[in-house]
């Protein structure tokens, strides 16, 4: 009684603020992929080692390490003398560097212990044993929700819906759940297991049975429509997203593509390369000598992402220079009337995307509002084999507007039709935003 009293008091809450602040989208339910994840490199978290342990630690300047040490030993001494079942010392000390996370009161920045850690590595490959949905949780409830269903998926199989609301998975309730840690530890698994799922559809309780299975999500999807429209699909950007985005373009275009729609609805972002080098791809260089994006940490240092002499180029403002790690584009551009359909699932590097295709006037956005996730985590191993996720900077589209809990509007707004969202599968002919799309390039 009392955990379902927790989750209808964050559901009625969640119910008041969510078309407000929308929904962060962390992960895929099938592996886990971080927005916007960036490693950083040994060199850098040696620095950081080196810092905190040395006389002027960043953290020594904000906490009184002695105090909090002699308070820590006090409650230790409670702990000993009347604390009732047994302990683990190890899992009393992650408990203390998570609560330390925990205090920024931040969602995106999270302690993970070293077998957290572990597990989530394991979770970076294409190709897992997942049950083949998307799901999302709202920042301010915890409130955990099906966004998408991938066709074909145990999960379709199962009967799991868009917009199911995730209340427990086998016997444990999920509301506030880290997802990155929900997903590794209790969604993936050994092949042919089974995921028992209790979900809230409406005001109904369901139980779903869904048997895990090898599960390769499509990143890019795309065909020809009528009057010679392309229309492609992206739902997340991996690192083989670019060339499957290329290669569906050139496709369509030996199909004599006139028009194209881009839809990015309900897509959590993913590698900020990879958005970068498909907008490299679509932009005319001169337009991408005026940036893609820009990121800004809190001492106005970051990087810019740009075009040059048919180089994906990236500069710095804190002496590092150039990076020559990207491909070249061979001066690639596409300028043909172009639509993105955006929505409040369209997160972070969807809208690095979808706002440098409005600020260069590049395309027409149309559906709502994007989520408003315009900031930038690292992920730092510590020397131990535990790690922290650690929001680091701000990104700004290429006319320095900070999206971040804003998002990006449409130049056209429209809603999705009420009796779409729960559908799985939704046909072009059908689909109000994308015909709205294609009435808006036909005008142009």
């Amino acid at each position: 009684m009392e955990n379902k009293n927790k989750f209808w008091k964050g559901f009625l809450v969640g119910a008041l603020v969510t078309s407000f602040a929308g929904l962060i989208i962390v992960g895929v339910a099938t592996g886990i992929q971080l927005i916007g994840r960036t490693v950083i490199d040994n060199q850098v978290q040696a620095q950081i080692v080196e810092r905190s342990g040395g006389k002027d630690a960043v953290v020594s300047e904000q906490l009184d390490i002695r105090q909090i040490d002699s308070k820590v030993t006090l409650i230790q001494k409670i702990i000993n003398q009347y604390y009732l079942f047994d302990r683990s010392s190890e899992k009393l000390e992650d408990g203390i560097y998570a609560g330390l996370l925990s205090g920024l009161e931040d969602p995106y920045s999270v302690y993970y212990t070293a077998d957290e850690y572990k597990k989530m590595k394991e979770n970076t490959e294409g190709i897992y044993c997942g049950i083949g949905a998307m799901v999302s949780q709202d920042a301010l409830t915890g409130i955990i929700t099906v966004v998408k269903v991938f066709k074909g998926s145990p999960s379709e199989e199962a009967g799991l819906l868009p917009g199911d609301i995730l209340y427990k998975v086998g016997d444990e309730e999920v509301t506030g759940t880290d997802l990155d840690l929900l997903v590794s530890e209790h969604i993936r698994g050994i092949e042919g297991t089974v995921v028992k799922a209790t979900v809230l559809r409406g005001t109904e309780y369901k139980e779903i049975k869904i048997v895990r299975r090898q599960i390769e999500i499509p990143t890019v999807e795309h065909k020809m429509l009528e009057d010679k429209t392309g229309y492609v699909v992206v739902s997340q950007f991996d690192l083989v997203t670019p060339t499957q985005f290329a290669e569906a373009l050139e496709d369509m275009d030996s199909q004599g593509m006139e028009r194209l729609v881009i839809d990015l609805r309900g897509n959590p972002g993913g590698v900020l390369d990879s958005v970068v080098e498909m907008a490299a791809y679509i932009l005319p260089e001169d337009r991408m000598e005026g940036m893609i994006v820009y990121t800004e940490n809190k001492d106005q240092k970051g990087a810019k992402y740009f075009c040059k002499d048919g180089k994906i180029q990236m500069s710095s403002n804190d002496g590092g220079g150039r990076d020559p790690r990207y491909p070249k584009t061979d001066g690639h551009e596409l300028a043909i009337p172009m639509a993105v359909l955006i929505d409040g699932n369209s997160a972070s590097a969807s809208e690095v995307f979808a706002g440098c295709m409005k600020d260069y006037e590049w395309a027409t956005l149309v559906g709502t509002t994007t989520f408003g996730k315009g900031i930038v985590q690292n992920l730092i191993p510590l020397d131990d084999g535990t790690a922290i996720k650690l929001t680091t900077a701000h990104y700004f589209t290429p006319s320095g507007f900070d999206l971040h809990e804003k998002g990006i509007e449409p130049d056209v707004e429209v809603e999705l039709d009420e009796e779409l969202r729960t559908k799985i599968s939704i046909e072009p002919e059908e689909d109000n935003q994308l015909q709205k799309a294609i009435e808006v390039l036909k005008e142009e």
